[in-house]
């Protein structure tokens, strides 16, 4: 064997070994990558999840955004190869933490979000009464209110939480507008690896404001605040007049 032919033989081996290693070391990241995006949204592989739809207020359907949030965690659930389960808000009765559990819509158009929000997030508060029309839908976390202008500035709160009888998460979509609860999805698969690289597979309460949905849709997100620790604080219990005058 010449010089030459020896030469050339060793640069296919060492482009080949190259290239195996570039293949071997992106393989290995991601799958790293998804390892941790399972752990984060709880669907190992083959996996079984719940997606909880809510219905339209005023109407027995599903609002159209809130089909597109479903649509938004259908792609991030098969991007971790689990499977999903979808069920009305009022047939899903059981407990949590056995399944991931994806729920969308506010309490007044979803009953499981409610008793969610009862059980797990005493802290925050949505008005469901119709009137008057300024305080519908409007936030009370902890001591703070955030009331909706339609179309220009609105809220949706997005929680993963854990308990239950498992160690799977509920992630909670809890919006003033149905468009809200889509931008809340799609903040969810944007930001996965920043909020994983933040709270581990740990509890959270985020507080987001939707900007202009009306011109931009639910593509404009911001982060308000973490609301973590007011949301889950026990709701002040209502003092009775005979309780307050008790002793005076």
């Amino acid at each position: 064997m010449t010089d030459d032919v020896r030469n050339i033989v060793l640069g296919v081996i060492a482009a080949g070994l190259s290239a195996s290693l570039g293949w071997l070391t992106r393989t290995y990241l991601w799958r790293r990558k998804l390892r941790r995006k399972q752990a984060f949204l709880g669907l190992p592989t083959n996996s079984e999840s719940l997606l909880v739809v809510n219905r339209e207020v005023g109407g027995d359907g599903v609002h159209r955004f809130d089909v597109f949030a479903l649509l938004e965690l259908a792609a991030v659930i098969k991007d971790c190869g689990a499977h999903a389960q979808i069920l009305s808000h009022d047939v899903a009765q059981q407990g949590f933490g056995e399944r991931t559990e994806f729920c969308v819509g506010g309490p007044a158009s979803n009953r499981r979000m409610a008793a969610h929000l009862r059980s797990l997030l005493p802290g925050l508060r949505v008005n469901t009464d119709p009137d008057p029309v300024s305080d519908r839908a409007t936030l009370r976390i902890g001591g703070e209110l955030y009331r909706m202008e339609p179309g220009a500035v609105e809220y949706v709160v997005l929680a993963r939480l854990t308990g239950g009888q498992g160690v799977r998460p509920v992630f909670l979509f809890c919006g003033q507008r149905a468009i809200t609860n889509q931008a809340a999805t799609r903040y969810l698969a944007r930001n996965h690896e920043k909020l994983a690289r933040k709270y581990g597979n740990g509890s959270f309460c985020l507080l987001l404001k939707v900007v202009n949905s009306e011109a931009y849709g639910p593509d404009v997100v911001e982060l308000v605040a973490d609301v973590t620790r007011a949301a889950q604080a026990p709701a002040p219990v209502p003092v009775s007049p005979r309780t307050a005058g008790a002793g005076t």
